[in-house]
């Protein structure tokens, strides 16, 4: 329920120009837009149970909810489609929700980041596992392990390489799983 009226309330901040721009991309491809909703719902799930301080803030939470979504996202839509096609609207799709929900330059380039952080996770895994046998799990563990080396992100010309970033200086990390 928490869930849909966050959604529900992102859909209401948007002028009409900015719907219309989501129209057209999604209007073209109903079934990656609803396989890329259903990324997103589950992520939000996954996030909350995995980092539930720090994954609506600028934390490492958050970082781990971006990649996991982009991750995702191609999971499912990779289920109905080539991996090319699903990676070239996953990038729109990302890209279009920094457009539509603007942050300040060091957010959005930490959130960009880690977009394509879970982006290349998945085509890096691509090539080992049949794109139909890919579960979630597999990025849950691999970005679990990757928010134990987050970086701190200072700095928008600085490479951060495969780092997962974050920008709140208050790491919580206690909130990643000591297993890992």
């Amino acid at each position: 329920m928490r869930t849909a009226r966050i959604f529900i309330n992102a859909i209401r901040t948007l002028s009409f120009k900015k719907i219309v721009k989501l129209l057209k991309l999604t209007v073209p491809h109903p079934l990656f837009t609803i396989l890329s909703f259903l990324a997103t719902v589950k992520t939000f799930t996954i996030a909350q149970n995995h980092f539930p301080k720090t994954n609506s803030n600028s934390g490492i939470g958050n970082a781990f909810r971006h990649a996991l979504w982009t991750s995702l996202i191609l999971m499912y839509c990779c289920k109905i489609s080539s991996p090319k096609k699903a990676l070239e609207f996953c990038k729109k799709m990302t890209d279009l929700h920094e457009e539509l929900f603007p942050n300040e330059p060091l957010e959005k380039e930490m959130d960009l980041h880690n977009n394509k952080i879970g982006m290349n996770l998945f085509m890096e895994m691509l090539p080992g596992i049949h794109r139909q046998f890919f579960e979630t799990s597999f990025f849950v563990e691999q970005l679990l392990t990757k928010a134990k080396t987050a970086r701190i992100l200072k700095n928008i010309d600085e490479d951060y390489g495969n780092e997962l970033v974050f920008l709140d200086g208050e790491e919580n990390w206690e909130e990643i799983p000591a297993h890992l």
